[in-house]
This record gives structure tokens, sequence and C-alpha cells, in this order.
């Protein structure tokens, strides 16, 4: 079952810890820190703030149960599907004092992550994509928090780098399953084992969860096939 690939972790420890660590991050930035280029093509250290600070929109939507509402006030700006969304949150921030945009970000994720927890991790939540269970919500976003930390180069100490990469892991596999992907996926004690159509590899943890993420580097060497299979997460 998909949902025993989670079980042994707590999704609202996990996201607290990540939103800590970007928290610290961000807080210690300067001007160049900011304006840096992240992972995010085109996007800016500030412009990942952005982000982040504008999809609480949603978020707090999908706790207020006001999904539609929020999709119908986007529709009236020209704004459909979420990569407009995305752009749009950062275009709006950049006009706006980094301080101002970092306090957003703060109380309004802080907000969502006491929320989150409070429902509990088998209550359900209104999402664009129906009802769904707040747990596996809260791993998702688990997952956006530790990929864009890792964008923007947030430092992850050694001690914590093995059990964060594990569940990583963990919620790849989940997300794959639950969108019934066609690639054969198998976790050893050591690495990832994929087929699909013919073609095979084995990644490591770190690979295998890069590659769920979408941010594995060109050069990789990954047959495009399974690399497009084991995309979910982003």
């Amino acid at each position: 079952m998909a949902d025993d690939l989670l079980r042994g972790f707590d999704p609202f420890d996990i996201f607290d810890t990540e939103a800590a660590r970007l928290d610290r991050f961000f807080t210690g930035l300067d001007e160049a820190g900011w304006q840096r280029p992240s992972r995010c093509e085109g996007w800016s250290v500030r412009d990942v703030l952005g982000h982040l600070a504008g999809e609480e929109l949603y978020n707090h939507a999908c706790l207020d149960g006001t999904v539609h509402e929020l999709l119908d006030r986007l529709a009236a700006e020209g704004v459909t599907g979420f990569n407009e969304f995305n752009e749009w949150c950062v275009r709006q921030r950049r006009r706006q004092p980094v301080a101002d945009v970092l306090e957003e970000w703060r109380t309004k994720n802080g907000e969502t992550r006491r929320r989150m927890r409070e429902l509990g991790r088998d209550a359900m939540l209104e999402t664009m994509a129906g009802p769904y269970p707040v747990g596996d919500q809260t791993f998702h976003y688990d997952s956006e928090y530790a990929t864009h930390a890792d964008d923007v180069g947030a430092p992850v100490s050694v001690a914590e780098g093995d059990d964060r990469v594990l569940w990583r892991v963990g919620v790849g596999r989940f997300v794959l399953a639950e969108q019934e992907t066609k690639a054969q996926v198998e976790q050893t004690g050591d690495d990832v084992w994929v087929a699909l159509d013919g073609a095979s590899a084995t990644l490591s943890y770190p690979d295998f969860v890069e590659a769920t993420v979408g941010r594995l580097p060109d050069d990789h060497g990954l047959d495009p096939r399974i690399a497009s299979a084991l995309r979910c997460l982003a």
C-alpha cells in the first residue's frame, strides 16, 4: 500500500524543520545573497521567497475551503494554471521590500503549519484535485520546502542528511504509486532500481530524489523515458 511508505514519518515535524531551515537561511542574507540565482530557472533567491509567500494564498484557501473562490479571483486577473500562478506570485512581490515579503511568508506559513497539525493526519482538506488527506498534503509541502531549500543553498547538516533523504525517497515513491506510474520502482538498502519500457537504471537515494523533483543535471545520463516517468513532484 502506498500509505505504508510514509507510515514511519511525521509530516508536521518535517514541515516545521524545513520551514525553520529556510527561515534561518533567509534571515541571514544580505542584498547580494537575495539576488543570487537559484536552481529555479529565471528565479533569484528572493524570487523563491516570493513564490513561497505567494503560494500561501492557495494553502490558506485549502484550509478555509475557498479554493474555487481563489481560482475565480485568479481567472479574473488572467491567471490560470499553477505555473502562471507561481509566476504571478513572484511578480507581485518583486515590487515589495524583501523584509515585508519575508514577514508575510513567515506569518502565513506559520499559520498553515499550525492549522495543518491541529487538523491531524487523517482529516480531509479541500484541494484543486478534490478532498485529500491533510497528512498526505503536508508531505507534498515537505517535499516542496526541502526542494526549494536545496534550490537556494540552505545548509543541511551531516547529522540530518541521511534521515532527510530517506523521507524524501518515501515521499517520491508514495507519489509515484499514487499517480500509478508505469515505471517499476524497487528500493534496496542502498539505492533505487527503476525499469520502464525495456530500459532500467539504478539510482542512489539522492539522485532518485532529484529525479522526482526534476532537478537532475542535464548531463546525468539517465534515460529520458525514466527521467520523465520519475518526475512527479515538480
